[in-house]
């Protein structure tokens, strides 16, 4: 993919040249088409609405990894001898009525620091918040997040009222209804939601449990994608249907044409006692210029090398993979609550955008701390068993690595893992969360570990 330079300058931005690809132009002309769109529409508007600051958001989680037992070490293992990391993310949330129901969205972030061991060496990495950028230059500037179009098309005449939010304006909206998204957003945004366990920014910091980490959905390095979401949404029940782009090579940051691969998605959610239990059924397919592992084996042996995967990409490659999601209320209006998730993919083919899991366990508890005279603070249990299957496991035992995992050997374990946090609510915007992670071994490698990270987390919120 050709890539541009443009040259910016140094009395401006400090900084002698910016790379932009072909994606990044690709983004910026989708938000000039949407803001083009919405312009002319206000045009014939009775009362033309203007962008509103749906909220603003920035968070710094600091972890410490303390040094444990490994009786080797590869080049994508979790370090063992110990390690201090931060992040800080930044981000301004807007939004604004078009017309009567359709909404733009547009987001910006900023991501800075890095996550401990450079973001390797765990299928269920310790800070979601962590960009695991590797060998591509990301660069440190503000970047688009979203940029997309949101279209409700009620099917009756019963409505709900929703409060202002990150990517949600106020109002009132059907609570039957079609509605589609176009644009560049996350495919977590719409699929795989939990209450108790969803946000590595205000719950678990662990990403098994803020996400189905055997669902490997399309995202480049950041986390985004673009693509379109349409789904019938009742109060009872839902279906939600997504083709996003893939990445064009594994964690890579360019997106390819969803001609040539995607990740398709189709998620049923149950909600049979009025809005207490909520079920979801998640199901997807990725297309994608991805290698397999066994293939990737054979390859190596017949070279006399350690197997690579990323040499036996071919386009046209599939995975496959399912998900259940069920949380539970409690007590406290729904504060205290119980989830759990389920996770299963092929494992034959390359993980390619998420994480290296393959099949998943979790769940855990968020209780209200009312019950301690501590209304808005919260305090979350969760625990992850994580695994691979046969063939990534063989792989990694012939030392071949992935994206994040590759100790040069492997004696198979399920990764387990038991994160507790403890959100502190300071006032109406500032939150303060201690962390702490215990992991049985460590890349599901019973010669390393176990490991212990702690940290803390500062979020302020408008």
């Amino acid at each position: 993919m050709p890539t541009y330079r443009v040259w910016l300058p140094t009395t401006v931005i400090g900084k002698k040249m910016r790379k932009i690809t072909e994606q990044n132009l690709y983004t910026v002309l989708l938000a000039l088409v949407i803001l083009t769109l919405v312009v002319a529409a206000n045009a014939y508007a009775e009362g033309p609405e203007w962008p509103e600051l749906l909220g603003a958001q920035y968070t710094l989680i600091a972890q410490h990894l303390f040094p444990f037992h490994a009786a080797y070490s590869g080049d994508k293992s979790l370090t063992n001898v110990g390690d201090t990391e931060e992040t800080q993310t930044f981000g301004i949330y807007t939004g604004m009525k078009v017309w009567d129901h359709l909404q733009a969205y547009f987001d910006v972030e900023m991501f800075k620091g890095e996550g401990i061991s450079n973001s390797t060496g765990l299928g269920g990495l310790t800070n979601g918040d962590e960009i695991r950028a590797g060998s591509f230059n990301l660069g440190t500037g503000p970047y688009i997040s979203r940029a997309y179009f949101r279209y409700l098309w009620p099917l009756g005449e019963e409505t709900v009222e929703v409060a202002r939010g990150m990517d949600q304006l106020p109002g009132l909206e059907p609570t039957t209804r079609i509605e589609v998204k176009v644009g560049r957003f996350a495919a977590n945004d719409d699929f795989d939601r939990n209450r108790y366990a969803n946000s590595t920014r205000t719950q678990f910091e662990n990403w098994s449990l803020w996400n189905n980490t055997a669902w490997d959905f399309a995202a480049d390095t950041r986390g985004y994608t673009e693509g379109i979401m349409a789904g019938y949404v009742s109060p009872r029940w839902a279906l939600r249907l997504g083709v996003f782009q893939m990445p064009t090579v594994a964690n890579g940051p360019d997106l390819d044409s969803l001609l040539d691969s995607r990740g398709e998605n189709i998620e049923l959610t149950l909600q049979p006692n009025n809005y207490a239990t909520v079920i979801r059924i998640l199901a997807y397919r990725n297309i994608a210029n991805m290698g397999i592992y066994k293939d990737a084996i054979a390859l190596g042996r017949a070279q006399g090398t350690v197997p690579n995967i990323s040499a036996d990409d071919q386009p046209g490659r599939v995975k496959y993979g399912f998900g259940l999601n069920v949380e539970q209320p409690l007590a406290d209006g729904g504060e205290t609550g119980l989830f759990a998730r389920l996770g299963w993919n092929d494992g034959a083919t390359e993980t390619f955008a998420f994480t290296e899991v393959d099949r998943t366990v979790t769940f855990g508890a968020q209780l209200a701390g009312n019950h301690w005279g501590r209304d808005e603070d919260r305090l979350g249990v969760g625990f992850v068993v994580n695994g691979l299957s046969p063939e990534h496991r063989n792989y990694l035992a012939a030392g071949g690595s992935g994206f994040d995992l590759g100790d040069g050997a492997l004696n198979y374990g399920y990764e387990k893992i038991v994160e507790v946090y403890y959100r502190i609510r300071v006032d109406k915007y500032v939150q303060i969360s201690p962390d702490v992670q215990y992991i049985e071994n460590p890349g599901y490698n019973r010669d390393r570990g176990p490991a212990t990270v702690v940290g803390v987390r500062l979020h302020l919120e408008y």
